[in-house]
């Protein structure tokens, strides 16, 4: 095959640490290749150099051949290359069409008009549906990524780079995403893909190349390939890829939300009249689109979101899961933790919320207790144990525990959290995107360690974007559309397509949620 891409010898440092280190390898023309590798092998920056993000300390890149420079995305739009980043590059307040003519050098980006024609064939000749009248603001995840492409396209790209699209999208979006993704390939166009979703890769790739810290392994026709093969490039050894989920034992109610809303600081509702019970010994999976009330629903346990009045959510501490229940609702998390209420909590906003970027693995540790005085400033013993701890058997890989975990990287951050709340014994124990950003070596970790959680007794509830991950851990699903619990089902007897259905058409009044 012809190529479109050469990577020649690419090396790429920042400071001491090595992203890329001699890699060479080709994207062929018309072909879908997907690029895989655990955290910190180097897939986004290497696809970074290739858009004009960074610039290789050494090797060359070819396009059609030719050595070139590309010292910005400018110059890789020139050279007919694009990429779609995780986080969109919109303006919220403006129209489809008036976010693709951003950033047009000539004066067409002045006539709307003629933007808005050419860009509508691109949708008919690649099938797109995209409203060009719409504002982004009240776009769903989906039609963003639309728009992006579009975007990208419309600046004449060849070769398109998309790094983890199909992340919050539904099983339905996702078909259409690949259908799109298909349709590019059929007219010539280069697609390279991003994902940890191994299942995604071999349903829409060509090729895979796999790199791992920071080198490149090789490459395979997935033809050839399966998950087991493709994880053991990946890792460097056989990784058993098989979720466990134990039948529920002996569960026990740790948790009633009952009547459960909660309005945004800007007047909007966001959840409105959720209920639910959460059993010990169980894994209650949360499903939906994103932004569908997911975080606000876990922080409004947490004590970290205001409650509309007459929204309950009460623990129950005893054995039997009956007795006196406390009331969470109106605590804050400090005073939740007094009153005895055994909860943890892995926020989605990892440094923002859950750790302190500019303190080490210890000093994080040390967070969850220093207001009892056990370990804050007369007992460092402790924390740095813990620390240790988490960071063998997560394999955290930081310099020193001592290290500002602002420095690590956002997968590093996240097994730190993790491992800090589980390690606080909780009765009940919430996730949020747990395994965002995550290899698939560490992802199953964590799935490892939620379930070891759950034999101890522990309620776990776990909201997750990948549906397959949540039909194959949890032993039920909350679905959430539109703020509102659009069902609760049976997670061995349900199926992608179903939970795909609930995320996105909301319940008429009156049909049953359960």
């Amino acid at each position: 095959m012809e190529s479109a891409i050469s990577l020649k010898h690419v090396t790429k440092t920042f400071g001491p640490v090595v992203a890329n280190k001699d890699v060479s390898l080709d994207i062929y023309k018309g072909e879908i290749l997907s690029l895989l590798g655990e955290n910190g092998s180097g897939k986004t920056t290497l696809l970074n150099m290739i858009a004009g993000i960074y610039y290789p300390d050494a090797g060359e890149v070819l396009v059609n051949g030719k050595p070139v420079e590309i010292r910005s995305p400018k110059d890789a739009f020139n050279l007919g290359i694009g990429m779609i980043h995780q986080h969109f590059k919109l303006v919220d307040v403006f129209t489809a069409t008036e976010n693709i003519a951003l950033g047009l050098d000539s004066k067409e980006k002045f006539d709307l008009k003629a933007v808005r024609k050419k860009a509508q064939e691109i949708c008919d000749k690649y099938h797109f549906e995209m409203d060009f009248n719409q504002k982004v603001y009240s776009m769903s995840v989906s039609q963003k990524q639309t728009l992006e492409i579009i975007k990208v396209l419309y600046r004449g790209v060849d070769i398109l780079i998309l790094d983890e699209p199909t992340a919050v999208l539904t099983p339905q979006e996702t078909e259409k995403l690949f259908a799109v993704i298909r349709n590019m390939k059929a007219d010539g166009k280069s697609v390279v893909i991003i994902t940890h979703k191994l299942h995604e890769v071999l349903e829409i790739s060509d090729r895979v190349s796999i790199l791992r810290k920071g080198e490149y392994i090789g490459s395979v026709d997935t033809k050839d390939a399966d998950e087991s093969i493709l994880t053991e490039m990946m890792v460097g050894k056989k990784v058993e890829l098989n979720i466990d989920r134990p039948e529920p034992k002996d569960t026990i109610k740790r948790l009633e939300v009952k009547n459960l809303s909660v309005v945004s600081a800007e007047g909007v509702e966001v959840l409105h009249d959720v209920n639910f019970d959460a059993f010990g010994g169980e894994i209650l999976g949360i499903a939906g689109v994103s932004g569908n009330g997911q975080k606000e629903l876990l922080e409004a346990i947490a004590g970290l979101q205001p409650v509309v009045q007459g929204g309950s959510v009460k623990y129950y501490n005893s054995d039997d899961g009956k007795g006196d229940a406390m009331e969470v609702i109106g605590k804050n998390p400090r005073i939740i933790r007094r009153a005895g209420i055994h909860m943890s909590f892995v926020p989605e906003d990892r440094l923002g919320m859950g750790l302190v970027g500019s303190m080490g693995m210890t000093g994080n540790m040390m967070l969850k207790d220093y207001e009892t005085g056990k370990w804050f400033l007369t007992d460092r013993k402790r924390p740095k144990n813990l620390a240790e701890q988490i960071k063998d058997e997560l394999a955290v890989v930081t310099p020193s525990i001592n290290t500002p975990v602002s420095r690590l990287s956002g997968g590093n951050v996240q097994k730190v959290l993790v491992g800090r709340e589980i390690a606080a014994a909780p009765m009940v124990l919430m996730t949020a995107y747990a395994v965002r950003g995550l290899d698939i070596n560490t992802s199953y970790t964590i799935y490892d360690l939620l379930n070891q959680q759950k034999k101890k007794g522990v309620a776990v509830i776990y909201v997750g974007e990948d549906l397959d991950v949540l039909l194959a851990l949890s032993d039920r699903i909350l679905v959430l559309c539109g703020g509102r619990v659009n069902g609760i089902v049976d997670a061995r007897k349900t199926n992608k397509e179903e939970v795909g259905l609930l995320m996105t058409k909301l319940r008429k009044e009156g049909e049953k949620s359960e």
